[in-house]
């Protein structure tokens, strides 16, 4: 019996093995042909080389701050350092945008380099000039002295679908003009951290590694989508996950650089923080979106708008606000002087309000910040607070003769909002605290299972928090 068993097995076993082979063919003829693309095309993609005093280079593969997102998202141009300090070497990749020699790549590649090679298909090489870079978008412009030379047909990033195929070249760990493939896993990613805010990715599953960043990404018509740029990983090789700058996005940031010598963004002057469910509830949202005004900037542009503090901004020139993320680079990429509507939620009623979009500062250090976080008698929240001394506000940055400082929390829903002892609150709801009474008079109608909104400030950072106010143990 055995035996029969092996014997059938074994005959079922080949009959798949020739089933499996005999539809290869077939499934391999329904697969893309890369091969036309990366001849047509491949001879527009370089190898950048960087060259600078190692002190002068920034850290070697740190996308994002680490404390802003849950992973390492790493740029991957592998510089190498002379363990005995000097000279320090990145290799990354770039291409060709015009016959006359202009070449981009990401900032990160050549920032802090004392000179900058490119080295072409056809093995020549050729000193290179920076035009100009973005940090924030991580963008750099580059041009070579050369004429006739090959260059990549750019394509618009707006059309790119999450299942498209797309196709890299570049020159990981540098082996140059190496080709790998993939798909687009999404659109329009977002980290809402400080150095690239203003950027919407195109996410993919193309393997790509150190030395490919500032390489093209291609859709299957042999047009530019994107530029490769980070990878997200914990171990500093590639995990499944990368993301690409749109083109769009770097071409605009070309034409800025070629006309006035910098990229300019449009600002509005808010900081902004998520809505969860709770801080939903807390507001009168049906559900969690949106960004919440948390600060306002005076006589920035959404204060002369009439944005207040404890706005819902759910939309901006008619793109819905998902998260917070998604404002910034909105804004970022409106031409400053231009007039846009936000769509804001307040005291329960959506309302429309035409902004005027301002300059961002040269700095980049204006426009929206998107962090979340902990913000500041005894009452129906479980927090007890205490008038602020005159120190206090000094210390806390308090200038306005509001704000009461949190004591002492005894209320779950307050510890679960993040809040601490030290911390400030400035508001209940929309109204300022200035003192204990205010305070105690403004939550002391707050009923088991509400929801109360709080502007609390920690250190240099103000944030709205939700804290729901605990029901009665049951018995």
């Amino acid at each position: 019996m055995t035996y029969m068993r092996s014997g059938t097995l074994s005959r079922w076993f080949c009959a798949a093995l020739v089933t499996c082979v005999l539809a290869t063919p077939a499934v391999a003829a329904d697969l893309p042909d890369f091969t036309g693309l990366v001849e047509k095309y491949g001879p527009a993609v370089v190898n950048v080389q960087a060259k600078g005093n190692s002190e002068a280079q920034p850290d070697e593969d740190q996308g994002p701050d680490q404390q802003d997102v849950p992973e390492i998202f790493r740029r991957f141009f592998g510089p190498m350092p002379n363990p005995r300090g000097g000279e320090r070497v990145s290799m990354g990749s770039g291409f060709i945008i015009s016959q006359d020699g202009y070449v981009l790549t990401n900032n990160h590649v050549i920032e802090g380099a004392d000179s900058v090679t490119v080295n072409l298909s056809d093995r020549r090489e050729f000193d290179a000039k920076v035009v100009g870079a973005d940090a924030q978008y991580d963008i750099a412009l580059l041009k070579i002295d050369a004429t006739g030379l090959p260059a990549v047909s750019v394509g618009d990033s707006k059309t790119v679908k999450a299942g498209q195929w797309v196709v890299a070249i570049g020159s990981p760990f540098g082996f140059d003009h190496s080709v790998t493939a993939g798909i687009v896993s999404a659109v329009g990613r977002n980290f809402g951290s400080a150095d690239q805010r203003y950027v919407q990715f195109i996410q993919t599953d193309v393997p790509i590694n150190r030395g490919n960043s500032g390489g093209p990404l291609f859709n299957l018509a042999g047009q530019v989508v994107g530029i490769n740029s980070q990878i997200f990983s914990n171990t500093g090789g590639f995990m499944g996950v990368s993301f690409a700058i749109p083109i769009d996005l770097a071409m605009n940031a070309v034409d800025q650089i070629k006309t006035h010598g910098r990229v300019t963004r449009g600002m509005i002057g808010v900081q902004i923080q998520n809505v969860d469910r709770e801080k939903a509830k807390a507001l009168g949202l049906p559900r969690g979106g949106g960004a919440l005004v948390n600060q306002v900037t005076p006589g920035g542009a959404a204060d002369k708008a009439g944005v207040q503090l404890g706005d819902v901004i759910l939309a901006f020139a008619g793109r819905d606000i998902v998260s917070s993320a998604d404002l910034p680079p909105l804004v970022g990429s409106t031409k400053p002087g231009n007039t846009s509507d936000l769509s804001i939620w307040r005291d329960g009623k959506t309302l429309t309000i035409p902004v005027t979009i301002g300059e961002q500062p040269a700095d980049g250090k204006a426009l929206a910040s998107t962090r979340d976080g902990a913000g500041a008698a005894s009452n129906p929240l479980g927090i007890v607070v205490e008038e602020l001394t005159a120190e206090q506000r000094k210390q806390f940055g308090v200038t306005g003769g509001e704000g009461v400082v949190v004591t002492r929390i005894t209320g779950a829903g307050a510890r679960r909002s993040g809040l601490a002892p030290g911390d400030v609150i400035l508001m209940v709801g929309r109204k300022s605290v200035k003192s204990v009474a205010d305070f105690t008079a403004a939550t002391k109608d707050a009923k088991p299972g509400d929801s109360v909104m709080l502007l609390a400030r920690r250190g240099e950072q103000t944030q709205f928090l939700a804290v729901t106010v605990p029901k009665p143990k049951a018995g």
